[in-house]
């Protein structure tokens, strides 16, 4: 069975989906393999892949396809606004074992938004709809998904992409249940996701604040959702997706113990690791994902205060130890911390 049979199948199983969510520097090939073994995603998202007039398709995200190691399906997320160069890029993607090609119309981060790329395309609906037509016409040998927010700076847009969504047949439509300048800063107006649901002739994944196997039943029943797309929550606990299906079937929930999570931080160094660059740089890469794993270690923030101050290896796992050395278990959701408002996860943080 081709990737792209194998999602068509899970989209129309009565169980729910559960996909590990694009993002950028994060799923790539080392951490969808360290994933994968913690209880794996029913299927993945790639990093996006740079669209524009000049562009090839980036090696090293092309290696999470071609390389796949999960053995469950990859989908190939696209970021851009030129309709040309989106046309002969997913033309490419399609020569290789994608199992659907994900156009990016969710992604809050300024210098892409700015360009009209990204959660930019939602404030010109009418461009929109051009690029998707463009893409269905040229997508056909996979299925073709979209991952959107719930409008740029307000929800009114809302309204008016759900019957271009339908106009064009997607496959799926991932929804994010935020706006584009809201970034990850307030609650998930999950409602939006239940409309999505209720109008489009499509699965939908709920997308947003997914932080544990009860939020997991919460977002489900309240949306209606064919599944969830989770991304910060598998950062934090990569062992949401086998706790989640624990909790469905009615098992004991696998529930980690610090050492656990400590032999987690081990492996995602390894995973992450770059031979031959400076200590100091390797250590920077591992605060972007103690920025979320720490917000599950403990209620006081001192975790996260000590991990970001560190520069050299020993003094990055003296801390884990200090920490994660024990046989307490551990929560994983997320605390209420003060965080700064320049924090990626300021505000509302699960």
């Amino acid at each position: 069975m081709t990737h792209a049979a194998e999602l068509r199948r899970l989209l129309a199983s009565q169980e729910p989906v559960l996909a590990l969510a694009p993002m950028q520097d994060v799923t790539d090939l080392p951490f969808m393999r360290l994933i994968s073994g913690s209880g794996n995603a029913d299927v993945y998202f790639t990093e996006y892949f740079r669209v524009l007039p000049d562009s090839r398709l980036d090696r090293d995200i092309l290696s999470s396809i071609t390389q796949n190691p999960t053995g469950r399906p990859v989908v190939a997320q696209m970021i851009g606004n030129d309709i040309a160069a989106l046309v002969r890029t997913a033309r490419e993607l399609q020569l290789h074992p994608v199992a659907a090609i994900d156009l990016n119309l969710g992604c809050p981060v300024p210098i892409v938004y700015r360009k009209c790329a990204g959660g930019g395309l939602l404030r010109d609906p009418e461009r929109v709809d051009h690029i998707l037509g463009a893409l269905r016409e040229a997508i056909q040998q996979v299925p073709f998904t979209v991952k959107t927010r719930i409008g740029f700076d307000d929800t009114e847009v809302f309204e008016e992409l759900l019957p271009i969504f339908a106009k064009h047949a997607l496959d799926l439509v991932t929804v994010h249940a935020r706006t584009v300048k809201e970034m990850y800063r307030s609650a998930p107006r999950y409602e939006f996701i239940a409309r999505a649901v209720e109008e489009l002739p499509c699965p939908v994944l709920a997308n947003g604040n997914i932080y544990s196997a009860d939020k997991a039943d919460e977002v489900l029943a309240l949306t209606g959702a064919a599944g969830l797309m989770i991304g910060r929550g598998v950062i934090r606990n990569p062992w949401l997706f086998r706790q989640i299906r624990e909790q469905r079937r009615g098992s004991p929930i696998f529930r980690p113990s610090g050492r656990d999570v400590l032999a987690y931080v081990h492996a995602l160094w390894e995973a992450v690791t770059t031979r031959g660059i400076r200590e100091s740089s390797q250590v920077a890469n591992m605060k972007k994902y103690m920025n979320f794993i720490g917000l599950g270690v403990e209620p006081t923030g001192a975790f996260l205060h000590q991990i970001r101050r560190v520069h050299t290896e020993r003094d990055f796992f003296t801390i884990c130890e200090e920490f994660l050395d024990h046989d307490n278990v551990m929560p994983l959701e997320p605390f209420q911390l003060a965080l700064k408002e320049s924090d990626v996860m300021a505000g509302e943080v699960r």
